[in-house]
């Protein structure tokens, strides 16, 4: 025990160059396995110090050049520390490097996730067989990567006479060959999954290809000789490429056939696995095979960092599902884009048999008040009040504007693809922004020039037909100090477009879940289902679902968010509330038909009427920055150029600045 605490002290202490003299004198083959594991560390340590600022590769070169110097002026120490060295790999797996090392363990995404958190939080023991911890605990820094990759063809060739004996030599290649095998298992046990093989196209799975993977590395450390050995090694190459190939074929079925970000972990861990035999063969190719040896030790190196990285999880594996949603997204979003008059003037109209429903929605959302709930149930009433008033206008195929920017965002970064690169990809992007601008002008327009007017004349016919209004005096002043543009409305207004954008995000992913596992076939064809509402009622069915299913889940998650969230947030003590730009025209609405016109002498109710453009444009702004961004990041895109964009939006509002309020 003491001289395992002896040997951390020094892997803590092992900084400065003049160290290795010391530690290298330590170095002791007979010492215990965790001993011998922390001099090695010590070692590393020792030749990149702490204070090394991040790119600087100089330093370390340096320190290792001096540590080869030392060896070559005494051979005795340079054969203990190969033997040492030798120790190491042989009491050590070194299939879990060569092999296992920075793949999943597991093949689904929350396994995997567990995985990272338990590398970042739970401590390592150097008393291990595993080579790929070890490895992990030796180049652990970030900058390992950079310097080992810098290490020069001389200095390469140095550390191969010094440390590497035909002893070491052929431990690595058999290393590699089992490691080649083990893969190829691995990959043929992917490929042919349940998950996996039934996505893959058939025609390229006509000569077995997987089978034939696994088969032809079983044989390569039968090769009697090396032009046997590279004739078996390029056939391997061939089989890799057309498995490859095959896997690849998948993600064309996904796009068609809906995400499964477990089946994308899968396909992705299957191409790394490929790249890796790959990396494996050109080691036992070469003839010189130091490069590629120091190409292998990088690739570990950064894989160290990557491994431990949630982020970096969640931007990779999560990438093809947020495409996907934004895809689909954009798809409806297309619809919620006005080009024309006569497309203008119907959303118009629509906006206009929205705002006619809030009215109805804004009376309701009172009466839940007036009622005594608990704060969860009002909140939960409150949600299915939007979220009933949400569908009924889609299915009445009117709109409510707010929902459209989460929509169209996606389709809007479909028009940046090329952008950058062309002048007429910019005008058409400009087109699009006009054309979305002036959409939601009408949307907003639509939906607040109708549910105010309409909320006010309920209210003057609640006077006439019993004497009082809908909402009392009491709750009409409340709504002026909680609508105010003076108090946090525009923070509540901004945390709404947040709310708009998850709706779309959660509508995306129903979408999803509903054609990857082909819901609407099975609502067709079923026969339980097609003899309980007959064959032609189960076709429309099936077509009725796929059309509206995004809409229902938009409309249905964006209400109850509305209504619960804020009692969720209240529960935890935050004063978050919700403005909705219709839902506060029609409220504000709502208190002058209740205070009459001596209200228009208030301040009070200004304020309110001056929040209510503000409310509608952050709405607006919030859900379809966040969309956007969203797409952008799914499909790889960056807006290197935006001045360029902005210039030309610049030109078209100096040309034609009706164009972004009315059609052409």
């Amino acid at each position: 025990m003491t001289g395992l605490l002896h040997r951390l002290r020094t892997v803590w202490a092992a900084r400065p160059a003049a160290d290795l003299p010391t530690l290298l004198d330590t170095a002791d083959p007979g010492a215990p396995r965790a001993d011998r594991h922390l001099w090695l560390i010590a070692l590393v340590d020792a030749l990149r110090p702490a204070d090394t600022a991040a790119g600087d590769t100089a330093t370390p070169l340096a320190r290792l050049g001096h540590l080869l110097d030392l060896l070559d002026a005494d051979p005795l120490l340079a054969r203990r520390c190969r033997v040492l060295l030798r120790s190491v790999f042989a009491t050590a797996d070194a299939g879990t490097l060569l092999a296992d090392f920075g793949f999943s363990p597991r093949s689904g995404f929350g396994a995997e996730l567990i995985d990272r958190l338990r590398l970042l939080t739970l401590p390592g023991t150097p008393d291990t067989g595993d080579l790929g911890q070890l490895f992990q605990m030796v180049f652990h820094d970030p900058r390992d990567a950079d310097w080992l990759g810098a290490i020069d063809a001389p200095t390469l060739a140095r550390i191969e006479r010094l440390l590497v004996d035909d002893h070491v030599r052929g431990h690595w290649h058999q290393a590699l060959i089992d490691s080649v095998q083990m893969l190829a298992s691995q990959v043929r046990a992917v490929g042919l999954s349940a998950s996996i093989r039934p996505r893959i196209d058939p025609t390229l799975l006509a000569d077995r290809p997987f089978h034939q993977l696994a088969q032809a590395a079983a044989l390569l450390s039968d090769a009697a000789d090396p032009h046997e050995q590279q004739q078996q090694i390029n056939y391997l190459r061939v089989l890799l490429d057309t498995c490859r190939t095959a896997a690849a074929s998948v993600r064309e079925h996904l796009d068609a056939w809906g995400v499964s970000v477990d089946v994308v972990f899968q396909i992705e861990q299957l191409h790394e696995r490929i790249a890796r035999i790959e990396a494996l063969l050109n080691c036992v190719a070469a003839a010189e095979p130091a490069r590629e040896w120091q190409l292998l030790t990088v690739a570990f190196a950064r894989s160290v960092q990557t491994r431990r990285s949630i982020g970096a999880l969640f931007s990779h594996h999560y990438a093809m599902l947020a495409r996907k949603v934004a895809e689909r997204s954009a798809a409806t979003g297309e619809h919620y884009i006005t080009r024309t008059r006569d497309e203008y003037v119907d959303m118009l109209r629509r906006a206009c048999g929205g705002g006619l429903v809030i009215a109805g929605t804004t009376f309701l959302k009172f009466f839940i008040g007036a009622v005594t709930l608990s704060a969860f149930w009002a909140g939960f009433w409150t949600g299915t009040n939007y979220a009933a008033s949400f569908v009924l206008i889609h299915l009445l195929h009117w709109t409510v504007a707010t929902k459209q920017p989460a929509m169209t965002a996606p389709a809007m970064a479909a028009k940046l693809e090329g952008v950058v690169d062309s002048d007429a990809a910019t005008e058409d992007f400009v087109d699009e922004v006009t054309h979305l601008i002036r959409t939601q002008i009408a949307g907003i327009l639509g939906n607040v020039l109708v549910v105010a007017p309409v909320v006010v004349l309920m209210q003057l016919a609640a006077w006439a037909l019993q004497g009082a209004p809908l909402i009392d005096a009491h709750t009409a002043h409340h709504v002026l100090d909680k609508l105010t543009l003076l108090g946090p409305t525009l923070l509540y207004a901004a945390f709404t477009g947040v709310l708009l954008f998850l709706s779309s995000l959660i509508a995306g992913w129903w979408e999803n879940w509903f054609v990857f596992h082909r819901l609407d076939s099975a609502i067709a064809h079923n026969p339980r289902i097609v003899r309980w509402l007959g064959r032609a009622r189960a076709q429309r069915w099936s077509g009725w679902w796929r059309e509206n299913i995004s809409g229902l889940a938009a409309n249905c998650s964006l209400g109850m968010m509305l209504g619960l969230v804020p009692t969720l947030a209240a529960f935890f003590g935050l004063p978050i509330e919700v403005r909705h730009v219709t839902l506060s025209a029609g409220q504000i609405a709502a208190a002058l038909g209740t205070l009459g016109v001596p209200v228009l002498h208030d301040p009070a109710f200004w304020w309110c009427v001056a929040a209510i453009p503000l409310t509608g444009a952050l709405n607006v702004l919030v859900s379809f920055t966040l969309a956007f961004r969203l797409a952008l990041r799914s499909r790889g895109l960056k807006v290197r150029d935006r001045g360029r964009l902005y210039a030309a939006l610049r030109r078209r509002a100096r040309s034609a600045p009706g164009s972004f309020l009315r059609p052409a």
